[in-house]
């Protein structure tokens, strides 16, 4: 049994990806520990949760509770199952602080994703956790990083200064993937433009620079070390329309990057397939 552990912001991460990664690997035996800033529980995304306020008519109280766009957008049942197991879990209820965590007491490290700026921005620029992060990519201890999470990896030095993925090949929320929510959100969250945007381009900055995949990218070795679904796969279409996810059963939609002991994903619906490879790494011989 490893013991592998999640640090969460205090909000807004998305629940498919922590929910259904706490799920399959508490199935198969680990003992996932989380973490937050300060020891106290972390909530979800609840537009992710309940998809009210992903709709034009979203901001209107009442009228918000009619989901078109938001059904379509929101966690899975899937997930949604997986995140109410997950509130019982008494690790998930009792974190451990940031500043107690030491690499050397775990196995495994999973970065989950989220894309809500007011809440995920500390878990991404936290200087406490690029420092964990390089402690484990340093003792060459498995590291699984999905969307958002893959920001924090790339933001992580090794102790030559540059990015613990500078010389590995990885994934992220492509650019094709973020500029499509962010189309939707324009028109159905037309107050909130930039829900999908965790950081928006500053004056003089071209469109997508600021994106996942454009500052992951410039933190490689090589630019062709991103890695997206190439043309041939099988499934092609399902892996990159943005709306079929893979689930426990079926695994068509999903598409992970495997680099030694680093694994890393695009977006919640590569979540089981990644979850799983994750924990297929800890399999004794």
């Amino acid at each position: 049994m490893a013991r592998i552990l999640i640090p969460l912001p205090h909000r807004d991460f998305d629940p498919s990806e922590v929910a259904a990664s706490w799920y399959t690997l508490h199935a198969a035996g680990h003992a996932v520990i989380f973490a937050t800033p300060d020891g106290q529980p972390a909530s979800a995304d609840e537009l992710m949760l309940s998809g009210i306020g992903l709709d034009p008519w979203g901001w209107l109280p009442g009228l918000n509770r009619l989901r078109l766009v938001g059904l379509l957008l929101r966690a899975n049942a899937d997930a949604r199952k997986d995140y109410a197991a997950m509130q019982k879990n008494a690790a998930f209820r009792a974190p451990l602080r940031w500043d107690a965590l030491d690499a050397s007491a775990f196995d495994g490290l999973l970065l989950p994703g989220g894309h809500r700026a007011r809440g995920m921005r500390e878990y991404l620029e936290s200087p406490l956790l690029q420092n964990l992060v390089a402690a484990f990519f340093a003792a060459d201890k498995p590291v699984a990083a999905i969307c958002h999470g893959v920001l924090l990896a790339a933001r992580s030095r090794s102790a030559n200064g540059k990015s613990v993925l500078h010389g590995r090949r990885t994934t992220a929320l492509t650019w094709a993937l973020e500029k499509k929510a962010w189309a939707t959100a324009r028109i159905s969250r037309f107050w909130d433009p930039l829900y999908y945007r965790t950081y928006a381009e500053a004056p003089g900055q071209p469109v997508g620079y600021m994106s996942v995949q454009q500052e992951v990218t410039r933190a490689l070795a090589d630019p062709r070390d991103f890695l997206d679904v190439p043309h041939d796969a099988p499934d092609y279409r399902r892996k990159t329309n943005g709306l079929a996810r893979d689930s426990a059963r079926d695994a068509s939609p999903a598409f992970v990057v495997r680099d030694g002991n680093y694994l890393s994903a695009r977006w919640p619906g590569d979540v089981h397939r990644f979850a799983k490879e994750f924990s297929s790494l800890f399999a004794r011989p």
